[in-house]
């Protein structure tokens, strides 16, 4: 037995060394074994949490010169799932005989952000408790402009993905041809059961920390899950106090009376659709009417995705949420979406409470890519990244899908991507294309505000439509007679912004 502190005390320095080193050469058999036995658990637990998110697992033969990337960040599996879905489809890039040794050293410039803040963000509940939340905003490339990006208030936050969502940004603001740079931001504080003023001094205080960073010509952030029109609203206003600053395009997603741009609630689910058909027309020559629609998730990308697709006359087969899937086997009425609308923006309510005002049947623990039954012909997953994996993505090709096109930020895993790239005749039209519409208007905002103006609805939409045709021509483009849209995408996206870090002499 090792000898007690306290015993240790009694003896002389010398005389309790001695008996300490007599101990442990006693026991070296023993030490070793609790040390074996340790590391196997490690490892067989590292193992396990591999198998239980295959899409966290990388693949550590492919593109030598992102190991170093890879030994410093193995805790952030989402963000070196993005960066590496990004090299397989420029990797044709790294091999250039002229240019390829600069490409991989552009890459790998902007695989680490310029900057990361992080802070703390206290509030109170409505019981007087007090909590504290983490905070961050991951201003990552501004070779083309001001950083821009949403704020994401959800328990699952953490540096990582915003790290994740934030390099995907860089690549997106690209493609739309405004002068933005890539960021991303937010919180671990989850909304979900929250009173309106709960949400209010938490957008408040999380603000109290931001406002310092931010700037029109700085970093603007805007809305993603857990932050709309309301919260935009409380942090703005809460700016304007600290600030003293009025009509700053400081932040986009306003609404129209300080500021704010008409649709840009609706941009990204309006703009994917709106990619969707010009891909559908182009390549598949067929137009969306009569055909049948997954779109998952319940929240502003699906709502107003949905409400695109019935007015072109597509059936939306099902919304889901968290806990379930609402399916509509014969399509979506604009009854339906209504009732949708307002219980996630009004009633705050979930899916399972809309069965009985709704034509549709709720199906629980479910997601629209694990229903054997139903039938898709296109899918929109505008829910959550790495939603769709290699089962999901294979169910849709066995049930004939023609087309992915991502609605959310890589919701996709890395499997169901090899899957979809497997089957080339099958549409997959990445986030950074798909749903780019949204940071577009959000540019279009700060273009508002900078010129002391204001748009018609009709007009904004007109540019909208004429920013994503624009981006489907750069991927088509780029993809070539061999390549597809994807590969086009991600090569059009970066080759800007290579060009960008050569010309202001960052890289070289």
């Amino acid at each position: 037995m090792m000898p007690t502190f306290h015993q240790l005390r009694r003896l002389k320095p010398t005389t309790a060394l001695i008996a300490l080193i007599i101990f442990i050469l006693n026991n070296l058999q023993s030490i070793k074994a609790t040390t074996a036995t340790t590391t196997t658990k490690m490892a067989a637990a590292a193992t396990t949490n591999q198998a239980n998110n295959p899409q966290s697992c990388t693949n550590p033969t492919k593109f030598d010169f992102l190991t170093d990337l890879r030994s410093k960040y193995p805790h952030q599996p989402v963000f070196l799932q993005a960066v590496e879905e990004m090299a397989l489809s420029i990797e044709p890039l790294f091999s250039d005989p002229v240019n390829g040794n600069f490409y991989k050293k552009a890459f790998l410039y902007l695989t680490e952000p310029e900057r990361t803040i992080s802070f703390h963000v206290p509030w109170m509940d409505d019981q007087g408790v007090q909590h504290v939340n983490r905070g961050w905003r991951v201003e990552f490339s501004s070779a083309l402009g001001p950083y821009k990006g949403g704020l994401r208030f959800h328990p699952t936050v953490d540096d990582g993905i915003l790290k994740f969502l934030g390099f995907e940004q860089i690549f997106k603001n690209s493609l739309t041809g405004l002068p933005l740079g890539g960021g991303k931001g937010g919180s671990d504080f989850d909304p979900k059961g929250k009173s309106e003023g709960e949400i209010r001094r938490f957008c408040e205080s999380f603000m109290t920390e931001l406002c310092r960073y931010i700037d029109a010509s700085t970093d603007v952030p805007a809305g993603d899950i857990g932050v709309g029109g309301r919260e935009i609203g409380y942090m703005y206003g809460t700016y304007k106090r600290l600030a003293n600053k009025h009509g700053e395009g400081v932040l986009t997603g306003k609404s129209p009376l300080f500021g704010g741009i008409h649709l840009r609630p609706e941009a990204t689910g309006f703009g994917t659709v709106y990619m969707a058909q010009h891909a559908i027309e182009d390549k598949l020559k067929r137009s969306l009417e009569g055909t049948r629609c997954a779109v998952s998730g319940s929240g502003n990308v699906a709502q107003f995705a949905s409400k695109m697709l019935i007015q072109l006359g597509a059936k939306v087969v099902c919304v889901s949420d968290s806990n379930g899937v609402l399916v509509f086997e014969e399509g979506m009425t604009n009854s339906d979406l209504e009732q949708i609308i307002l219980a996630k923006t009004v009633e705050r309510a979930r899916l399972s409470a809309l069965e009985t005002r709704v034509s549709g049947k709720y199906i629980p623990d479910h997601s629209p890519w694990t229903l054997p039954t139903l039938n898709v012909d296109f899918a929109f997953p505008c829910a959550t990244q790495n939603e769709i994996d290699g089962k999901g993505a294979n169910l849709l090709i066995q049930k004939g899908a023609m087309g992915v096109f991502e609605g959310a930020n890589l919701p996709v895993t890395t499997e169901g991507q090899e899957v979809l790239r497997a089957h080339r005749d099958v549409l997959y039209i990445p986030g950074k294309a798909a749903n780019a519409g949204g940071v577009g208007v959000s540019g279009l905002e700060m273009s508002q505000n900078a010129s002391r103006t204001y748009w018609k609805r009709e007009k904004v939409d007109v540019m909208l439509k004429d920013m994503m045709a624009g981006i489907y021509q750069q991927m088509k483009d780029n993809a070539g007679e061999d390549g597809t849209l994807e590969e086009g995408c991600n090569r059009a996206g970066f080759l800007k912004v290579a060009q960008a870090l050569k010309e202001l002499g960052w890289v070289y």
